[in-house]
């Protein structure tokens, strides 16, 4: 079925060909002078472009609610019914053939196709693959496997083998660690399938993902009380980029504990605490619920105080253009974090982020996200000519999500002519005025031009555009 949006898009294909035709592809020039202390390489950008106000003054209608918090529980429900990679932990079954979690397990633990280095140049050999491959310990996996719940209770890496060691693609940046898979948070929950041989690390299932995690950030608890947890109201949700919990001298786990964007806590009636959370009054902060782990590694639920000059907001926020845009921005010029890597994220972790804050669940790749039917949905065949793409962008709104090949990008608007988007990327380079590539450094969360950054000396991030997502 087309949607109304679609048919706007391919109607305004046809009348900006010509537009195209016309103006050409022109560049945008660089920009090396701003306010003192400012400058920069990078083709395209200017100062005014950082800030948030201006895209926000672009909007004719910045506060139209883009989508009800009732449409949104929908397209998660509808998430996932029709997207394989996405786990609906609530219906997750209480036992899993032991041939089931194997196969799950190889999936995900297995040699890399390309050679891969450590820190010191050293190649990962066949004898490391086989200690890896000892580690997983795959021969005592049950015949029928007890699936264990677990809450998570401090940012965890989530690994491809159960190791620390960190391994690069030998013609890389030491910045992306191939053994990183991606990140999990404080309050997120995982079902547990198996243990590493040296009991140090527990193989999880979350909602988007399944890797190898440290065991020592997982408290096992009862499923019905923590899937009472996800589901408890009143809520508050984590709208800056990251929030603190006030210190507590008599709850360690819970004092000044970081917490991401779009976490959701339940929250406390200051009555049912006789107003008084480790020696403060709540007053002037809100009391929250959130996960620890006893010392044999059983779940316990503490309260802890957020002040409320922290970011944060009771219920989701309402889906408008002004908020999609503040939540990008609280990102931007963090440094890029592969896999949720130097306690940042990569492409599909801020679009993550930036979404849940709204209520929105996505899959954790940006293949996923971009192959997924979820959302509205227009497609280019890779031998799509530009002007149909900029013509189609043309229709786009804030907030619609871009997809080139492994990456992902948020749309922020046209700009005489040319589109462009704020995302999360490493490595990187771009077309000077002449047409030549220029090898450059962004690596972190950044505003640029579409058609001028490219993904490779080769091809820029507009050339390989796939997909065109938004969220409705």
């Amino acid at each position: 079925m087309i949607t109304a949006w679609q048919q706007r898009l391919w109607l305004s294909t046809i009348l900006l060909f010509a537009v195209a035709a016309c103006t050409g592809d022109k560049a945008v020039p660089l920009t090396t002078v701003g306010t003192p202390g400012w400058s920069t390489d990078v083709i395209g950008v200017d100062e005014v472009h950082l800030s948030v106000n201006y895209w926000i003054d672009r909007e004719a209608e910045p506060d139209a609610v883009l989508a009800e918090q009732s449409d949104i529980e929908v397209f998660v429900r509808n998430a996932f019914e029709v997207d394989p990679s996405m786990v609906d932990l609530a219906t997750y079954p209480e036992t899993l053939p032991g041939t089931r979690v194997a196969q799950i397990i190889r999936s995900l633990s297995k040699p890399s196709s390309y050679p891969l280095s450590f820190r010191d140049g050293g190649l990962v050999s066949d004898d490391d693959y086989a200690r890896y491959t000892a580690g997983i310990d795959l021969p005592r996996v049950a015949e029928t496997v007890d699936v264990r719940f677990g809450m998570v209770v401090e940012r965890a890496d989530m690994r491809t083998w159960p190791t620390s060691d960190i391994v690069y693609k030998s013609v890389e940046t030491i910045d992306l660690d191939r053994f990183q898979e991606n990140g999990l948070f404080p309050a997120d929950i995982v079902v547990v399938l198996h243990e590493s041989a040296d009991g140090r690390w527990y193989f999880v299932q979350s909602y988007n993902y399944a890797a190898w995690v440290r065991r020592d950030s997982i408290a096992i608890g009862n499923r019905e009380e923590i899937l009472e947890f996800q589901h408890a109201e009143p809520f508050l949700v984590i709208a800056g980029s990251r929030v603190t919990t006030n210190f507590s001298p008599l709850a360690p786990a819970v004092s000044e504990l970081k917490l991401e964007m779009g976490t959701r806590l339940p929250l406390v009636d200051p009555d049912t605490v006789n107003h008084n959370v480790d020696g403060q009054n709540p007053f002037a902060s809100y009391i929250v619920r959130l996960p620890t782990r006893t010392v044999n590694g059983a779940l316990e639920i503490r309260n802890a105080l957020i002040a409320r000059s922290q970011d944060v907001r009771v219920g989701y926020m309402p889906y408008t253009r002004r908020n999609v845009l503040h939540q990008a921005f609280k990102f931007l010029g963090e440094r890029y974090g592969w896999g949720h890597s130097y306690n940042a994220r990569d492409c599909t972790g801020l679009v993550q982020e930036v979404y849940k804050t709204f209520g929105f669940a996505l899959p954790r790749n940006s293949g996923q996200q971009g192959s997924s039917p979820i959302g509205e949905n227009i497609r280019f065949s890779p031998d799509a000519p530009a002007e149909e793409k900029l013509a189609t962008l043309a229709g786009a709104e804030v907030g619609d999500l871009l997809y080139s090949k492994g990456h992902v990008m948020m749309y922020l608007g046209m700009v005489d002519g040319e589109p462009y988007v704020i995302h999360d990327l490493s490595g990187s380079g771009w077309t000077d005025t002449d047409g030549n590539f220029q090898q450059g450094v962004l690596n972190g969360v950044s505003v640029t031009p579409l058609r001028r950054v490219n993904t490779s000396p080769e091809a820029t991030y507009f050339e390989e555009m796939y997909a065109i997502k938004r969220l409705r």
